[in-house]
């Protein structure tokens, strides 16, 4: 065992993000070796930086933490823990398949547990086949416990009443710092306070497609898929709305659409 754990963090959100690094460089037998901002990141600075624990936010937009394993090759695999909005309830199926979670927000104290577990694993030489396969099953025993069923319809209060808006009468979702702006297939607007990635969680991936960081979209009502500079692109709404494509979702786009 080295002397100190070498540990990556990845969380797309700025402010989780560095407070669980704060905590980690508190720490004398810990060394940061790397953090990523999204899971295509993570995947790329666990590839570089080959460390012995992960940090993965369960939820990140494009590829999230469940991505991020199943992109690594066994043998590129570290010790995993995630990180997670979720009860303690759901998570418990980490535990059982001796795979750690962290809550949010992290508490030191069992941020240390966790650090221990795994300096613990890697005392007793555990190959990592074995961890792989261990990361597999507590993945298939967690969505199992903590899958809820798609949305159908949204509450939104406004002025005194809530408003229940069907989810198939969604045209597109634009974030805009913790407000999410919703406009209908009539052109109706409605807006609520919620994270993006926390609602695209709760709905259907065959109806609603990311289109960049802030804009979800309405698969049956893309139209036009239209071609711009950088490799990039740009969705027309049935509504006649326009929505920008990132460049890194322009791919899945263009695999989703422009191809028979």
């Amino acid at each position: 065992m080295t002397a100190r754990l070498r540990v990556v963090v990845a969380d797309d959100e700025r402010p989780a993000r560095s407070f669980l690094l704060a905590l980690l460089r508190s720490f004398d037998d810990v060394t940061v070796v790397g953090e990523a901002v999204s899971g295509k990141d993570a995947v790329a600075v666990i590839q570089e930086t080959q460390p012995d624990l992960a940090l993965l936010d369960w939820n990140m937009p494009e590829l999230d933490g469940i991505g991020v394993v199943r992109a690594l090759q066994k043998k590129a695999l570290p010790l995993i823990a995630f990180v997670t909005a979720y009860d303690e309830y759901a998570v418990r199926a980490f535990e059982v398949n001796a795979v750690d979670y962290l809550l949010k927000p992290v508490e030191k104290k069992r941020l240390r547990e966790t650090l221990n577990r795994a300096m613990e694993r890697i005392e007793h030489a555990e190959i990592v086949a074995e961890q792989a396969a261990r990361v597999g099953i507590a993945i298939d025993a967690y969505e199992a416990a903590a899958r809820q069923p798609y949305l159908e319809r949204i509450p939104i209060r406004h002025r005194g009443e809530v408003v229940i808006l069907p989810v198939n009468q969604i045209a597109a979702i634009v974030a805009e710092s913790e407000l999410l702006h919703i406009t209908t297939v009539r052109n109706e607007k409605h807006t609520i306070t919620y994270r993006l990635k926390d609602l695209e969680h709760r709905l259907d991936p065959a109806k609603f497609i990311r289109l960049s960081r802030g804009a979800l979209a309405n698969i049956d009502l893309i139209g036009k898929v239209i071609a711009m500079p950088g490799g990039t692109h740009e969705v027309l709404l049935t509504n006649g709305m326009k929505l920008q494509v990132s460049r890194l979702q322009s791919r899945i786009v263009r695999e989703r659409f422009l191809r028979l």
